[in-house]
């Protein structure tokens, strides 16, 4: 866990990010720990805390509405009102779902990397 190490930096700010979920800003604390902790780059520290902490979450999404969605658009016709257009609008819903989750863990992660590395830089902590 040294300057150097930006993947394991990485990967303790998405431990704490997945040990703080129970609070709204989950990301943001653990992209501040890796940034902390890589002392340089704690942006990039903290997306990267962010991508490995919503991988769990990805893989459960895409299993479960996966396999609920995958089919749905064969069971009817897909242009016009009916299943098949249901299907495709959630698939298309859970999709811009999980890119905001994503964009949001990410986004999150490296503005506390970025917060991580000023509080090293000024001596804050």
């Amino acid at each position: 866990m040294g300057e150097g190490d930006t993947g394991m930096n990485a990967l303790v700010g998405a431990a704490v990010t997945v040990l703080a979920t129970f609070t709204g800003f989950a990301p943001l604390l653990g992209g501040a720990v890796a940034g902390y902790l890589n002392r340089r780059d704690g942006v990039k520290a903290g997306a990267l805390s962010g991508v490995i902490a919503s991988i769990p979450i990805l893989v459960v999404a895409t299993f479960i509405f996966g396999g609920i969605l995958a089919f749905m658009p064969f069971s009817g016709g897909m242009m016009g009102p009916g299943p098949g257009f249901a299907g495709a609008m959630g698939i298309v819903a859970v999709t811009f779902g999980l890119g905001s989750f994503l964009l949001y863990t990410v986004g999150l992660g490296a503005l506390g990397g970025y917060l991580g590395e000023y509080l090293y830089r000024e001596d804050v902590i």
